[in-house]
């Protein structure tokens, strides 16, 4: 199937391809159909594209490449919704909120992104836990840097 995109012009997808979020997207609770492509060449950044509607694109990461002692427990609602079997399943984002300059940009660290690679079943998720902010700098400045 073809689909239009924000940041891919139309391009071609297969059905296995699509992920569905039951209850939407907070704020997009209409949208149910998403899929994941690749933004940059390194493999960094991705986009979650609505099917539906070509400017609905989320810009999002792997945060364990910011965050490497980011962890956090699914309830089980959320578990049984996605048919997680096994931590494999998941793979987790969050949402990049790019600025201009880039070093400046940053990351929903509070509400992750979890897909099921299996099911191709997502949601986002809010967490109640750890101390993770919605708006967490995706470059951190080391002492000198600040000057």
């Amino acid at each position: 199937m073809n689909i239009e995109t924000k940041y891919h012009d139309t391009i071609q997808i297969e059905a296995n391809q699509i992920y569905t979020f039951q209850r939407g997207i907070p704020g997009f609770p209409e949208e149910h159909q998403f899929t994941i492509l690749q933004l940059t060449d390194d493999g960094m950044y991705q986009v979650l594209q609505s099917i539906n509607t070509p400017m609905l694109a989320f810009v999002i990461t792997n945060p364990f490449a910011f965050l490497a002692n980011y962890e956090f427990t699914l309830d089980e609602p959320t578990v049984e919704q996605l048919h997680l079997e096994n931590e494999e399943e998941a793979q987790i984002f969050v949402i990049v909120t790019v600025t201009d300059p880039f070093d400046q940009s940053t990351a929903n660290f509070q509400a992750p992104i979890i897909c099921n690679v299996r099911t191709k079943e997502g949601k986002q998720v809010v967490l109640n836990e750890g101390n993770y902010a919605m708006k967490q700098p995706l470059i951190t400045k080391t002492a000198a840097e600040k000057g």
